[in-house]
This record gives structure tokens, sequence and C-alpha cells, in this order.
């Protein structure tokens, strides 16, 4: 075990103990009835709540790299649909960052990385040999405000959301969290 998992294991036992999770206490359903897709990127991870004055069990939060839906029946857009009708979410929100990483992300860089952490060029070509793509699935985007619109749009249009569906853009700075909207649409 880490030095790192054993003290956030050992943390956790305290916070159990004396029972710090009850501030947290809510239910599966989110009170402000939306979901939200936004990057995973750590200087989100309390200030974009803060930003939409959202607490413990407002909405569900969705992060991947860059908030992109790169894939109409992806776990994002399956996370989606389950929070649409399975845990009363009526509206969505796609929030971008400025400065994101996946702005410029470079494949090759990345899969020279892979290789210098022992993946080895067998694996990358089974996988090229097997239709899978890594230079298009490992690519990021130009602009920010491009990939918001086109995850909007794939959400927007898919074929398994209800008609009205509010789906909105938003990029937000992620030092001030002000916030801009992009995009704001209903299906």
């Amino acid at each position: 075990m880490s030095e790192q998992l054993s003290r956030l294991l050992s943390f956790n036992e305290s916070f159990v103990a004396n029972k710090d999770y009850e501030q947290y206490r809510t239910d599966k359903f989110p009170d402000k009835k939306m979901v939200i897709l936004t990057c995973m990127d750590t200087r989100l991870v309390e200030l974009l709540p803060r930003a939409l004055n959202l607490k413990n069990g407002d909405a569900k939060i969705i992060k991947n790299a860059g908030a992109i839906v790169s894939h109409p029946f992806g776990s994002v857009m399956r996370s989606i649909i389950v929070a649409i009708y399975e845990l009363n979410a009526s509206e969505v929100l796609v929030i971008g960052h400025h400065d994101c990483g996946m702005t410029g992300l470079n494949s090759d860089s990345v899969l020279e990385k892979a290789k210098a952490n022992g993946v080895s060029d067998k694996v990358l070509s089974t996988l090229s040999h097997s239709g899978i793509d890594l230079s298009r699935w490992l690519t990021g985007f130009d602009h920010v405000q491009e990939a918001v619109v086109k995850s909007v749009g794939i959400i927007k249009n898919h074929p398994l959301l209800p008609a009205g569906l509010p789906v909105t853009g938003l990029i937000i700075h992620p030092v001030t969290g002000k916030l801009d909207v992009i995009t704001e649409t209903t299906s």
C-alpha cells in the first residue's frame, strides 16, 4: 500500500468514527434537478460547486478530461441518461474551463510517454489492428468553446433524451470561477 493511500485510509477511519459525514448526508436525487458534465481539473474540485452555489446533494456531477462527450453511446452519455430518467435531473450543464489540459493535447506525446512507461509497440500495434484509432481517441481540442459546443450538440441531439430538455454550455475561469454562457438550448 502506498504512503498516500495509507494516509487517506487513516484519515477516513477518523472521519467515519467521528461521524464527520453527517454534514454531507443527502439522498441520490439531485435537489436542483441538474446534471453537470465538467472537467476533472483539480482547480475545479471546490471552485466549481462554490461558483454555482451548490452543496452536497444539489447536482449530479460527471467529470472527465475536457468535459467531453466523445461518443453518443459512451459512459458519459449513459450517466446523463440515467441522471435524467432514474435520478430526476431535468437540466444538463456542460462546463468547460479556460486553460484546460485537453487544449492542444497531442496523441503522439501521450503515446510516447506510455511507451516510456512500458507500453510496448506490440500493444499499440494490436490496438491499431483492432480498429482503435489511438491518435483520434487521445487528441484534445484547439478551443474550449468548440469542445463545449460539440458536447452540447451531442447531448441535445441524442435520440434517447426527452424533447425540451435544457442543455447549456458554459466556460468557467479556473482561478476566479467566473462563468460565461457559450450556448443555451433545448432538445
